[in-house]
């Protein structure tokens, strides 16, 4: 692990897998703050990419630029292969990337509707970046 890496708080975290997960088209990205409500985790990062091969790259675009540019490596992946719900455990921050049918059966958002929204800075974008940090219904 880099020292940069060692200095990330959650939140940064959080934030750059976001724009990572933005700049490769995934969409409706929400970060929750879960730290008081679970012990083993501070960050839930949820997303949604159109299809399975979207969701496989997002999930190969976070890895890869986290280990080469930060030196992270997730402690855990599932979902690998069948990609229409892809989980990378970076302890501190959980990332779930959904296919749309997934996501809404699922429901995490609402499943912990009770955590704090992180404001994930992705409405410099533009109007595409506004829409990413809302909540989907």
């Amino acid at each position: 692990m880099t020292a940069k890496a060692e200095q990330m708080t959650a939140t940064e975290l959080a934030r750059r897998i976001a724009a990572l997960i933005d700049a490769k088209q995934g969409e409706d990205i929400v970060a929750l703050e879960v730290g008081e409500l679970v012990g083993y985790t501070d960050v839930m990062l949820i997303c949604t990419a159109r299809n399975e091969r979207l969701a496989k790259a997002i999930h190969d675009e976070i890895h890869e630029r986290l280990k080469h540019d930060d030196g992270l490596l997730p402690v855990r992946s599932e979902g690998v292969g069948e990609n229409s719900w892809i989980l990378l455990d970076y302890l501190d921050c959980i990332v779930h990337i959904f296919v749309p049918e997934t996501r809404d059966r699922y429901r995490l958002d609402q499943l912990w509707g009770e955590a704090e929204e992180i404001d994930l800075g992705l409405e410099a974008n533009g109007a595409e970046g506004a829409e990413a940090v809302r909540r989907p219904a």
